[in-house]
Protein backbone atom coordinates (compact mmCIF):
# COMPACT_ATOMS: atom_id res chain seq x y z
CA UNK A 1 0.00 0.00 0.00
CA UNK A 2 1.16 3.44 -0.90
CA UNK A 3 3.46 5.08 -3.21
CA UNK A 4 5.31 3.28 -6.17
CA UNK A 5 8.82 3.98 -6.38
CA UNK A 6 9.81 4.96 -9.81
CA UNK A 7 12.50 5.70 -11.73
CA UNK A 8 11.83 8.99 -13.67
CA UNK A 9 12.96 9.29 -17.79
CA UNK A 10 13.00 12.56 -18.32
CA UNK A 11 12.58 11.98 -21.83
CA UNK A 12 8.96 11.94 -22.12
CA UNK A 13 6.08 12.47 -19.89
CA UNK A 14 3.47 9.78 -18.73
CA UNK A 15 -0.61 10.99 -19.47
CA UNK A 16 -1.92 11.46 -16.48
CA UNK A 17 -5.46 9.72 -16.66
CA UNK A 18 -5.12 7.33 -13.37
CA UNK A 19 -5.91 4.05 -15.33
CA UNK A 20 -3.06 4.32 -17.72
CA UNK A 21 -0.71 5.41 -15.01
CA UNK A 22 -2.01 1.91 -13.30
CA UNK A 23 -1.34 -0.01 -16.55
CA UNK A 24 2.58 1.76 -16.73
CA UNK A 25 3.16 0.31 -13.05
CA UNK A 26 1.66 -3.00 -14.10
CA UNK A 27 4.73 -3.50 -15.99
CA UNK A 28 7.07 -2.88 -13.48
CA UNK A 29 9.10 -5.53 -11.34
CA UNK A 30 6.75 -6.70 -8.49
CA UNK A 31 8.44 -6.35 -4.86
CA UNK A 32 6.01 -7.86 -1.86
CA UNK A 33 8.01 -6.19 0.32
CA UNK A 34 7.34 -2.95 -1.05
CA UNK A 35 4.82 -0.65 1.07
CA UNK A 36 2.89 1.07 -1.19
CA UNK A 37 2.00 -0.15 -4.56
CA UNK A 38 4.26 -3.08 -4.08
CA UNK A 39 6.31 -2.60 -7.04
CA UNK A 40 9.96 -1.21 -7.89
CA UNK A 41 11.18 0.88 -10.88
CA UNK A 42 14.48 1.95 -9.37
CA UNK A 43 15.41 3.41 -6.35
CA UNK A 44 14.65 6.43 -4.31
CA UNK A 45 15.07 7.67 -0.43
CA UNK A 46 11.97 7.15 1.51
CA UNK A 47 10.11 10.51 2.07
CA UNK A 48 8.89 9.77 5.90
CA UNK A 49 6.46 13.00 5.73
CA UNK A 50 5.28 12.52 2.73
CA UNK A 51 4.00 8.95 3.33
CA UNK A 52 2.61 10.39 6.24
CA UNK A 53 0.75 13.28 4.51
CA UNK A 54 -0.18 11.13 1.77
CA UNK A 55 -1.65 8.52 4.55
CA UNK A 56 -3.59 10.91 6.42
CA UNK A 57 -5.23 12.14 3.20
CA UNK A 58 -6.02 8.95 1.68
CA UNK A 59 -6.88 7.61 4.95
CA UNK A 60 -9.26 10.61 6.27
CA UNK A 61 -11.32 10.20 2.36
CA UNK A 62 -12.00 6.45 2.89
CA UNK A 63 -13.01 6.78 6.34
CA UNK A 64 -15.47 9.16 5.76
CA UNK A 65 -17.02 7.89 2.56
CA UNK A 66 -17.07 4.29 3.94
CA UNK A 67 -18.88 6.05 7.72
CA UNK A 68 -21.24 7.95 6.11
CA UNK A 69 -22.83 4.93 3.57
CA UNK A 70 -22.97 2.60 6.33
CA UNK A 71 -24.07 4.34 9.54
CA UNK A 72 -27.32 2.95 9.51
CA UNK A 73 -26.41 -0.36 9.49
CA UNK A 74 -23.79 0.13 12.31
CA UNK A 75 -26.87 2.16 13.93
CA UNK A 76 -28.69 -1.45 14.07
CA UNK A 77 -26.05 -3.53 14.97
CA UNK A 78 -25.20 -1.18 18.25
CA UNK A 79 -28.94 -1.58 19.16
CA UNK A 80 -29.08 -4.94 18.92
CA UNK A 81 -25.98 -5.66 21.33
CA UNK A 82 -27.38 -2.55 23.38
CA UNK A 83 -30.28 -4.54 24.29
CA UNK A 84 -30.61 -6.72 26.77
CA UNK A 85 -32.90 -9.87 26.70
CA UNK A 86 -35.36 -9.31 24.00
CA UNK A 87 -35.68 -5.49 23.84
CA UNK A 88 -37.32 -4.37 21.13
CA UNK A 89 -34.90 -2.65 18.40
CA UNK A 90 -35.95 0.93 17.55
CA UNK A 91 -35.68 1.60 13.80
CA UNK A 92 -35.97 5.29 13.61
CA UNK A 93 -32.94 7.89 13.35
CA UNK A 94 -30.45 5.36 11.71
CA UNK A 95 -28.34 8.88 11.44
CA UNK A 96 -28.81 9.93 15.18
CA UNK A 97 -25.07 11.07 15.60
CA UNK A 98 -23.40 10.93 11.93
CA UNK A 99 -22.30 14.75 11.94
CA UNK A 100 -21.02 14.45 15.29
CA UNK A 101 -19.17 11.06 14.14
CA UNK A 102 -17.34 12.32 11.12
CA UNK A 103 -15.79 14.69 12.71
CA UNK A 104 -13.93 12.34 14.99
CA UNK A 105 -13.48 9.50 11.56
CA UNK A 106 -12.01 11.77 10.13
CA UNK A 107 -9.03 12.53 11.86
CA UNK A 108 -9.29 9.45 13.58
CA UNK A 109 -8.73 7.23 9.92
CA UNK A 110 -6.34 10.01 8.65
CA UNK A 111 -3.94 9.59 11.64
CA UNK A 112 -4.38 5.77 11.66
CA UNK A 113 -3.28 5.38 7.71
CA UNK A 114 -0.60 8.09 7.89
CA UNK A 115 0.90 6.21 11.02
CA UNK A 116 0.60 2.82 9.44
CA UNK A 117 2.02 3.83 6.35
CA UNK A 118 5.55 4.82 7.31
CA UNK A 119 5.94 2.51 10.29
CA UNK A 120 4.69 -0.87 7.76
CA UNK A 121 7.81 0.56 5.52
CA UNK A 122 10.43 0.97 8.05
CA UNK A 123 9.05 -2.58 9.28
CA UNK A 124 9.13 -3.86 6.45
CA UNK A 125 13.33 -3.48 6.47
CA UNK A 126 13.31 -5.09 9.45
CA UNK A 127 11.69 -8.56 9.20
CA UNK A 128 12.58 -10.70 6.47
CA UNK A 129 10.55 -11.12 3.15
CA UNK A 130 9.37 -14.57 4.56
CA UNK A 131 7.54 -12.85 8.11
CA UNK A 132 6.16 -9.44 6.51
CA UNK A 133 2.83 -10.37 7.77
CA UNK A 134 4.35 -9.68 11.26
CA UNK A 135 5.17 -6.09 10.12
CA UNK A 136 1.38 -5.48 8.57
CA UNK A 137 0.49 -7.03 12.06
CA UNK A 138 2.61 -4.68 13.79
CA UNK A 139 2.09 -1.88 12.30
CA UNK A 140 -1.69 -2.08 12.44
CA UNK A 141 -1.62 -2.20 16.23
CA UNK A 142 0.90 1.00 16.04
CA UNK A 143 -2.00 2.69 14.13
CA UNK A 144 -4.85 1.46 16.08
CA UNK A 145 -3.11 2.76 19.15
CA UNK A 146 -2.53 6.09 17.80
CA UNK A 147 -6.18 6.59 16.29
CA UNK A 148 -7.57 5.15 19.70
CA UNK A 149 -7.16 8.46 20.86
CA UNK A 150 -9.12 10.20 18.97
CA UNK A 151 -11.50 6.72 18.03
CA UNK A 152 -13.04 6.19 21.69
CA UNK A 153 -14.39 9.29 22.37
CA UNK A 154 -15.97 9.05 19.10
CA UNK A 155 -17.35 5.76 19.51
CA UNK A 156 -18.56 6.71 22.61
CA UNK A 157 -20.63 9.52 21.93
CA UNK A 158 -21.82 7.86 19.02
CA UNK A 159 -23.01 4.91 20.56
CA UNK A 160 -25.12 7.10 23.13
CA UNK A 161 -26.93 8.79 20.35
CA UNK A 162 -27.56 5.83 18.37
CA UNK A 163 -29.11 4.15 21.87
CA UNK A 164 -31.04 7.53 22.20
CA UNK A 165 -29.48 8.76 25.17
CA UNK A 166 -28.70 12.14 23.40
CA UNK A 167 -29.98 14.20 20.47
CA UNK A 168 -26.19 15.98 19.45
CA UNK A 169 -23.20 15.40 19.89
CA UNK A 170 -22.08 18.52 21.22
CA UNK A 171 -24.66 18.10 24.13
CA UNK A 172 -23.50 15.01 24.66
CA UNK A 173 -19.91 15.39 24.93
CA UNK A 174 -21.38 18.59 27.40
CA UNK A 175 -23.20 16.22 29.64
CA UNK A 176 -20.76 13.07 29.56
CA UNK A 177 -18.24 15.08 30.88
CA UNK A 178 -20.41 16.89 33.43
CA UNK A 179 -21.38 13.72 34.97
CA UNK A 180 -19.05 11.51 34.38
CA UNK A 181 -15.87 13.68 33.40
CA UNK A 182 -13.38 13.27 31.02
CA UNK A 183 -13.07 9.47 31.93
CA UNK A 184 -16.45 8.75 30.57
CA UNK A 185 -15.48 10.22 27.17
CA UNK A 186 -13.03 7.02 27.35
CA UNK A 187 -15.60 4.60 29.15
CA UNK A 188 -14.66 1.01 27.72
CA UNK A 189 -11.42 2.30 26.30
CA UNK A 190 -9.69 -0.95 27.08
CA UNK A 191 -11.99 -3.17 25.66
CA UNK A 192 -12.06 -1.34 22.53
CA UNK A 193 -8.04 -1.45 22.44
CA UNK A 194 -9.22 -5.22 23.17
CA UNK A 195 -11.26 -5.64 20.30
CA UNK A 196 -9.93 -2.37 17.91
CA UNK A 197 -6.04 -3.54 18.23
CA UNK A 198 -6.25 -7.09 17.38
CA UNK A 199 -8.96 -6.33 14.62
CA UNK A 200 -6.65 -3.26 12.56
CA UNK A 201 -3.81 -6.02 12.82
CA UNK A 202 -5.77 -8.60 11.49
CA UNK A 203 -7.78 -6.89 8.76
CA UNK A 204 -4.70 -5.40 7.28
CA UNK A 205 -2.69 -8.15 7.53
CA UNK A 206 -5.00 -10.25 5.94
CA UNK A 207 -5.55 -7.47 3.25
CA UNK A 208 -1.79 -7.18 2.78
CA UNK A 209 -1.17 -10.50 2.29
CA UNK A 210 -4.17 -11.22 0.17
CA UNK A 211 -3.04 -8.33 -2.14
CA UNK A 212 0.65 -9.75 -2.46
CA UNK A 213 0.10 -13.23 -2.80
CA UNK A 214 -2.55 -12.04 -5.57
CA UNK A 215 0.06 -9.03 -7.07
CA UNK A 216 2.35 -12.04 -7.44
CA UNK A 217 0.27 -14.46 -9.31
CA UNK A 218 -1.04 -12.05 -11.58
CA UNK A 219 2.43 -10.23 -12.05
CA UNK A 220 -0.01 -6.90 -12.90
CA UNK A 221 -1.40 -4.34 -10.19
CA UNK A 222 -4.75 -4.53 -8.94
CA UNK A 223 -7.63 -2.67 -10.74
CA UNK A 224 -10.01 -1.06 -8.05
CA UNK A 225 -12.78 -3.97 -8.09
CA UNK A 226 -10.35 -7.03 -7.01
CA UNK A 227 -8.90 -4.43 -4.62
CA UNK A 228 -12.89 -4.17 -3.26
CA UNK A 229 -13.23 -7.69 -3.25
CA UNK A 230 -10.10 -8.48 -0.96
CA UNK A 231 -11.17 -5.55 1.26
CA UNK A 232 -14.38 -6.88 2.07
CA UNK A 233 -13.18 -10.43 2.12
CA UNK A 234 -10.69 -8.94 5.12
CA UNK A 235 -13.22 -6.99 6.97
CA UNK A 236 -15.74 -9.80 6.43
CA UNK A 237 -13.56 -12.53 7.80
CA UNK A 238 -12.20 -10.22 11.11
CA UNK A 239 -15.34 -8.61 11.60
CA UNK A 240 -16.99 -12.04 12.35
CA UNK A 241 -13.76 -12.98 14.03
CA UNK A 242 -14.10 -9.90 17.13
CA UNK A 243 -17.62 -10.03 17.29
CA UNK A 244 -17.88 -11.31 20.85
CA UNK A 245 -15.10 -8.41 21.87
CA UNK A 246 -17.05 -6.18 19.73
CA UNK A 247 -20.02 -6.65 22.40
CA UNK A 248 -18.13 -6.22 25.52
CA UNK A 249 -17.32 -2.89 24.24
CA UNK A 250 -20.65 -1.73 22.98
CA UNK A 251 -21.70 -3.13 26.73
CA UNK A 252 -18.95 -1.17 28.49
CA UNK A 253 -19.56 2.40 26.48
CA UNK A 254 -23.82 2.37 26.39
CA UNK A 255 -23.99 2.10 30.22
CA UNK A 256 -22.86 5.50 31.45
CA UNK A 257 -22.76 6.58 34.95
CA UNK A 258 -24.71 3.45 36.01
CA UNK A 259 -21.68 1.20 36.14
CA UNK A 260 -23.65 -2.20 36.02
CA UNK A 261 -19.98 -3.54 34.49
CA UNK A 262 -16.77 -3.43 36.22
CA UNK A 263 -14.60 -3.79 33.72
CA UNK A 264 -14.36 -6.50 30.97
CA UNK A 265 -14.00 -9.67 33.14
CA UNK A 266 -17.07 -8.12 35.24
CA UNK A 267 -19.11 -7.48 31.54
CA UNK A 268 -18.14 -10.96 30.24
CA UNK A 269 -19.07 -12.84 33.61
CA UNK A 270 -22.68 -11.46 33.64
CA UNK A 271 -22.96 -11.62 30.00
CA UNK A 272 -22.73 -15.44 30.20
CA UNK A 273 -24.77 -15.84 33.41
CA UNK A 274 -27.77 -13.62 32.59
CA UNK A 275 -27.79 -14.11 28.76
CA UNK A 276 -26.09 -17.18 27.80
CA UNK A 277 -23.06 -17.76 25.19
CA UNK A 278 -25.39 -16.48 22.14
CA UNK A 279 -25.45 -13.28 23.29
CA UNK A 280 -21.31 -12.89 22.73
CA UNK A 281 -22.46 -12.83 18.78
CA UNK A 282 -25.12 -10.75 18.95
CA UNK A 283 -25.57 -8.52 16.35
CA UNK A 284 -23.13 -10.14 13.70
CA UNK A 285 -25.19 -10.51 11.15
CA UNK A 286 -24.98 -6.69 10.31
CA UNK A 287 -21.72 -6.47 12.06
CA UNK A 288 -20.46 -8.87 9.23
CA UNK A 289 -22.57 -7.11 6.50
CA UNK A 290 -21.23 -3.73 7.85
CA UNK A 291 -17.70 -4.49 7.47
CA UNK A 292 -17.33 -6.91 5.04
CA UNK A 293 -19.27 -3.84 2.96
CA UNK A 294 -16.82 -1.07 4.44
CA UNK A 295 -13.98 -3.42 3.84
CA UNK A 296 -14.62 -3.10 0.09
CA UNK A 297 -15.43 0.78 0.39
CA UNK A 298 -12.68 1.77 2.35
CA UNK A 299 -9.66 -0.43 0.85
CA UNK A 300 -11.24 0.66 -2.75
CA UNK A 301 -11.05 4.49 -1.74
CA UNK A 302 -8.09 4.31 -0.06
CA UNK A 303 -6.30 2.73 -3.03
CA UNK A 304 -7.94 4.41 -5.47
CA UNK A 305 -7.02 8.04 -3.34
CA UNK A 306 -2.91 6.51 -2.91
CA UNK A 307 -2.76 6.27 -6.75
CA UNK A 308 -4.45 9.62 -7.65
CA UNK A 309 -1.49 10.96 -4.98
CA UNK A 310 1.00 8.88 -6.42
CA UNK A 311 0.48 10.20 -9.86
CA UNK A 312 0.44 13.65 -8.61
CA UNK A 313 3.70 12.98 -7.04
CA UNK A 314 5.37 11.70 -9.97
CA UNK A 315 4.21 14.44 -12.39
CA UNK A 316 5.35 16.99 -9.68
CA UNK A 317 8.70 15.25 -10.08
CA UNK A 318 8.58 15.57 -14.22
CA UNK A 319 8.11 19.16 -14.39
CA UNK A 320 11.27 21.03 -15.69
Amino acid sequence: MGLPILSVDSGSRPATSPDVFRSKLSKSTMDPRNPFASVTMGEEPFNFLRALCDGVIAGATAGVVVETVLYPIDTIKTRLQAAHGVSKIHWKGLYSGLAGNLAGVLPASGIFVGIYEPTKHKLLKVFPENLSAFAHLTAGAIGGVAASLIRVPTEVVKQRMQTGQFTSAPNAVRLIVAKEGIRGLYAGYSSFLLRDLPFDAIQFCIYEQLRIGYKIAAQRELSDPENAIIGAFAGALTGAITTPLDVLKTRLMVQGSANQYKGVISCAQMILKEEGPAAFFKGIGPRVLWIGIGGSIFFGVLERSKLVLSQRHFDQVLKP
